[in-house]
């Protein structure tokens, strides 16, 4: 079937690819690469894939498409789920015969319910859904393909059995040359990292148990799985040759640094290729293998700490303590690993002496950049489940993002409102950006280089712009 892969149009800036953790648009405008749905692209022969969001390519531009495909494939989430059904609508008045389905965490969890939100949707494909797609792409019977849900000639929405995990991840065919045939790379910036810049996944899964993660509870499953050593450098090699004008390399798994005697083989061979790369860590990695990683390019690390409190890091099963996270992080000073640290105001147990006491902690450690997002109670989540039982989500506020695609407070608790915890992210920004330590850090930066410069300047603006929307709309 000739196949188009689409994250749909929808919020302006919306990030929503499933590379980004929060479907949103960001207090700075950034995007992640599509590369849960280049992976699928990859195994179909032919088949093109859009990324509309960062390439701002409307509605219109692909309607304008339809009639030149027999199957659309879109990716979709709980925020964007409503505008992507609208999607489907226009590209199914363009194209009658169009067959569409849709992948993703929030059709992973309920396919019923995803099914029957439209007729229009014909498929969804449940879980691990590569080779799933692949098959309804080769022309296979439905009623053959496991991980399907799909609605019969009859309308009846039928359940086939489930699709076996993958173990063989080096079945995956490489994404970069998907990226290279569909995207423009320079589209694609994230604050902290260097541009270009490219991600990969070089494994699925996360043995980590945090209640709020939406992939390894929808998607990726709790054990890690990996591609070979050899795999990963191949691609790399590849993509290098591809992309001579990519700074940084970014492995998007969940968390890298879960297996180190492979994480510090990758770097080995990467440091052979000479190239700067970055990835997601815990913070526990040990000293020893966080020089053996920049002795071998590892520019920076992508830590989420959330809390500074120890009791919401046991609430949220998070498995870190505050003083491991604390000698990690001085580790990495001392070595000179650049930390961009993550936190999530509003998790169970959140109260204003934590909220304090998270900012205190964030001022402390003093990652070189920072971002704070919202407690998200993404469906089939621990973290949903646990507030619907509790009455921390009510149904006037279970939605994720506002009408413009920035997050909300949907969580509240008797002793903090949404209004509470929604206020706690700019006074986190706030307290962390406006002291005078890292002021000067952000200016020395600046003057290093003319091009951090133009890019810091245009990220200050977006920012304090962010911060304006966020005051009116309180």
């Amino acid at each position: 079937m000739r196949t188009l892969f689409l994250q749909a149009p929808s919020f302006d800036g919306f990030d929503g690819g499933a590379g980004s953790r929060y479907q949103a648009r960001r207090e700075i405008r950034s995007f992640w690469y599509p590369t849960w749905l280049a992976q699928p692209a990859a195994l179909v022969a032919g088949s093109k894939l859009i990324d509309a969001p960062p390439h701002r390519i409307k509605l219109a531009q692909v309607t304008a498409n339809a009639r030149d495909y027999d199957l659309v494939v879109l990716h979709t989430s709980a925020p964007s789920f409503a505008s992507d059904v609208e999607t489907i609508k226009a590209l199914k008045a363009a194209n009658g015969a169009l067959k569409v389905g849709l992948i993703g965490a929030k059709v992973a969890v309920d396919p019923a319910g995803s099914l029957n939100a439209s007729p229009l949707i014909d498929f969804v494909a449940r879980n691990e859904f590569d080779f799933t797609i692949k098959e309804v792409a080769d022309g296979r019977p439905w009623s053959d393909i496991a991980g399907l849900s799909y609605r019969n000639p009859a309308g009846v929405v039928i359940h086939n059995d489930e699709r076996a995990i993958l173990e063989n991840m080096d079945l995956l065919p490489f994404v970069s040359p998907v990226y290279k045939r569909d995207l423009v790379i320079k589209n694609y910036f994230i604050g902290y990292l260097k541009h270009p810049y490219l991600s990969i996944y070089t494994g699925r899964g996360c043995k980590s148990r945090c209640t709020f993660c939406l992939w390894p509870q929808t998607v990726g499953g709790h054990r890690y799985r990996t591609r070979s050593v050899g795999h990963v450098i191949e691609e790399i090699a590849w993509a290098q040759k591809a992309f001579p004008e990519v700074q940084e390399f970014f492995f998007d798994d969940d968390t890298f640094t879960d297996d180190c005697p492979r994480a510090e083989a990758i770097a080995k061979e990467l440091s052979k290729l000479g190239v700067t790369w970055s990835c997601n860590a815990k913070a526990n990695v040990p000293r020893k293998t966080l020089q053996v990683l920049r002795d071998n390019g590892l520019r920076l690390l992508l830590v989420g700490y959330e809390s500074g409190n120890q009791q919401i890091l046991h609430n949220i099963k998070k498995g870190m303590r505050i003083d491991v996270a604390r000698r990690f992080t001085k580790n990495c000073h001392d070595l000179g690993i650049t930390i961009h640290g993550t936190f999530i105001m509003g998790l169970p147990g959140e109260t204003k002496r934590t909220i304090e006491e998270t900012i205190r902690f964030a001022a402390d450690i003093n990652p070189h950049t920072i971002q704070v997002s919202l407690a998200a109670p993404y469906p089939g989540t621990f973290l949903f489940d646990q507030a619907l039982k509790n009455g921390w989500l009510d149904e006037a506020n279970a939605e994720l993002v506002d009408d413009d695609g920035v997050q909300i407070a949907p969580l509240h608790y008797p002793h903090l409102t949404h209004t509470e915890i929604f206020d706690s992210v700019d006074e986190f920004y706030r307290k962390f950006y406006f002291r005078s330590g890292k002021i000067a850090s952000i200016v020395g930066e600046m003057i290093r280089s003319p091009q951090m410069m133009k890019r810091r300047l245009r990220e200050g603006v977006e920012f304090f712009h962010f911060l304006r929307e966020r005051s009116a709309a309180h």
